[in-house]
């Protein structure tokens, strides 16, 4: 395994982290502390969580998932301080799919939701503290879960940046909370945040964790350059694309059990010119002699603003093979081959 730092910290993070929203809807308790077993055998320290997980989010399933992982760490206390463990507070349903039940729609990152919010997840994860907190996304709206443009709303009502970082600067001060990020967060909304830190002397975001794969470079323009310059390093998510990546819906195919099969709401990759820079992207693979899920993860780990690659998985062997793409290096003739279509047909799921 490799590792890099979570931000400006000093924590040394997994470049492969283990995600977990299936957990509690895909996957049974059982399979999920399996998944925990193996990942951090191979060594695996960063697992992410959120209160609104699993996906799709339904009132009767709220909290499963961090609930497993509680139930794991109490049988596993020596453990706890091998893991960096990470969480997310679900923010206000300013769009149609955002949940309503985790404590109303008006759910905003104010002192009695964020409160509320991490004392919840203490609790369920059976925990005393949690590494790296996170908002899943903006309070505000914008663009996010694959909006494609900037929405020009004027919200009613956003709780100010400032005041959000100073309840979790609190939570900070009171070893409920160790480091903060952010998620589906835009280059201004990290720019607010990191002028707050500096204007109040406020704990500094260290990571920002948004979609980003082969065919969602998004993160390149306008973001990539925090990592850079201001110590934000990205966690990325859907890496594979919702699975599309791995090539298992090729020609229309729909395998039992899978998330596109089993559920609606999750079309974010199904457009089709999406479809097309899929196929696309996995020939390559096969052409070179690579799974197309290691083509693809392999990618986002070789990204100089990547600090970890964040994987899901509902089984013991997509999950080895997903971690296994530590291993898988790419060639400058497959970067180059990897630019060329992404040239042709730049961010078709963004």
């Amino acid at each position: 395994m490799e590792y890099r730092k979570l931000g400006a910290t000093d924590v040394d993070v997994s470049l492969i982290g283990l995600g977990t929203m299936t957990w509690g809807e895909q996957n049974t308790e059982s399979e999920a502390h399996a998944q925990i077993d193996y990942a951090l055998a191979q060594g695996v320290n960063l697992i992410d969580a959120a209160e609104m997980y699993p996906v799709p989010p339904r009132p009767e399933t709220q909290g499963r998932t961090e609930e497993y992982i509680g139930t794991w760490l109490k049988a596993n206390p020596a453990q706890r301080e091998k893991i960096v463990l990470a969480t997310k507070i679900a923010g206000p349903a300013r769009q149609p799919h955002n949940p309503r039940h985790i404590r109303g729609s008006g759910n905003q990152f104010d002192r009695a939701n964020l409160t509320e919010a991490v004392d919840s997840s203490l609790k369920r994860l059976q925990t005393d503290y949690i590494d790296l907190y996170q908002m899943h996304w903006p309070d505000r709206s914008t663009m996010t879960f694959g909006r494609p443009n900037y929405p020009y709303i004027d919200d009613e009502y956003t709780v100010p940046i400032e005041e959000t970082l100073s309840v979790l600067g609190e939570l900070v001060k009171a070893g409920k909370i160790r480091n903060v990020g952010v998620s589906n967060e835009t280059p201004w909304g990290v720019a607010q945040f990191l002028r707050a830190a500096e204007k109040l002397g406020l704990p500094r975001i260290v990571s920002i964790q948004n979609a980003y794969s082969l065919v969602n470079r998004n993160f390149e323009t306008g973001l990539s350059e925090f990592t850079h310059r201001d110590g934000i390093g990205l966690l990325a998510y859907s890496p594979l694309a919702f699975g599309w990546l791995t090539g298992k819906y090729e020609a229309g195919a729909r395998p039992a059990g899978a998330r596109i099969t089993l559920f609606e709401r999750f079309q974010r990759y199904s457009k089709p010119q999406a479809i097309s820079a899929t196929d696309a992207y996995c020939a390559l693979a096969r052409r070179h002699g690579l799974a197309p899920a290691q083509l693809a993860l392999a990618f986002v780990n070789s990204r100089p603003f990547t600090t970890s690659t964040l994987i899901g998985a509902t089984s013991l062997e997509q999950l080895k093979e997903n971690i296994g793409s530590i291993d898988v290096k790419l060639s400058d003739e497959i970067l180059a081959e990897i630019d060329a279509l992404h040239e042709k047909q730049p961010n078709p799921a963004p």
